[in-house]
């Protein structure tokens, strides 16, 4: 249900968005793609909650909004680092692909992280790296997700997550895309249940399973857009079997759920504990 939903959001919200189809005879002509996932200098995680929204102010007392804010955006940090967030999006799409050209002949995203020098660590490109150096790898075409903005925002009292950007496909030589796909998905706006300002504070891992959930939902839609009704399933020669994903095409490690706070007080750093 929950995904169902999820679709139908990004369905809406994609409708007016400047997008392209995948063509099956495009696909045909790509030889070696190389994935690519970023997130863009500036695009998050944000809290876009208590300085939005005046619901809250009784609720923060001596507490400024924005420093309510900068509390609650360390805390979203702490869920879940942007290597994790950017890393999940790339790795479930490629999970979801069919196991036939040109998706058995994608170079392996160790050597194209090398080739960029963004190695695999806890943080992730923000700039658009140089892609003419993956050709030094025979790769011919980019499969490339980009997320421009991410976070929690909140209207007349309710909260939730939010998260906006774009994938796409292009030929290296000369730039040309065969794929796009710009995305926004607000949770607020789909009238999802309110996710707790405060509740996030004190266990910022509801952040992070709303995150992850939007993100899986994506790599759906994007694996489906990859996969071109037009086209004829190029199968596998010999019959060969896919294996196991390497050690890159994993998700990111889980991070520990934070432990409460035992005493009453406000800590440096902390917000009011939610409403019973």
């Amino acid at each position: 249900m929950v995904r169902s939903s999820f679709l139908a959001v990004l369905a809406l919200f994609t409708a007016g968005c400047a997008s392209q189809r995948l063509a099956g005879a495009d696909l045909d002509r790509v030889a070696r793609p190389a994935f690519i996932s970023r997130i863009e200098i500036d695009a998050g995680p944000r809290s876009l909650v208590f300085r939005e929204d005046s619901a809250y102010k009784d609720k923060l007392k001596k507490l400024e909004p924005k420093e309510a804010d900068r509390r609650l955006q360390a805390k979203l940090t702490s869920a879940v680092t942007r290597f994790e967030v950017s890393e999940r999006l790339r790795v479930n799409t490629f999970r979801l692909l069919p196991r036939e050209r040109p998706w058995v002949d994608a170079l392996d995203p160790a050597r194209v992280a090398t080739m960029l020098e963004s190695f695999l660590v806890e943080e992730v490109p923000a700039n658009a790296p140089d892609y003419d150096l993956l050709t030094r790898l025979g790769a011919d075409t980019v499969v490339e997700f980009v997320i421009q903005d991410y976070g929690m925002r909140s209207e007349r009292g309710r909260a939730g997550a939010f998260m906006r950007g774009y994938a796409r496909m292009f030929k290296i030589n000369g730039r040309s895309e065969i794929w796009r796909h710009p995305f926004q998905v607000d949770r607020l706006s789909e009238g999802a249940e309110h996710l707790d300002p405060f509740k996030v504070g004190k266990d910022p891992s509801l952040f992070r399973q709303e995150l992850t959930a939007m993100l899986d939902v994506l790599a759906d839609q994007f694996a489906e857009d990859l996969r071109p009704k037009d086209r004829r399933a190029s199968a596998l020669p010999g019959g060969a079997e896919g294996g196991e994903p390497d050690s890159v095409n994993r998700v990111g490690r889980e991070l520990p759920v934070p432990e409460k706070p035992a005493e009453p007080e406000l800590k440096p750093g902390e917000l009011p504990d939610p409403d019973p």
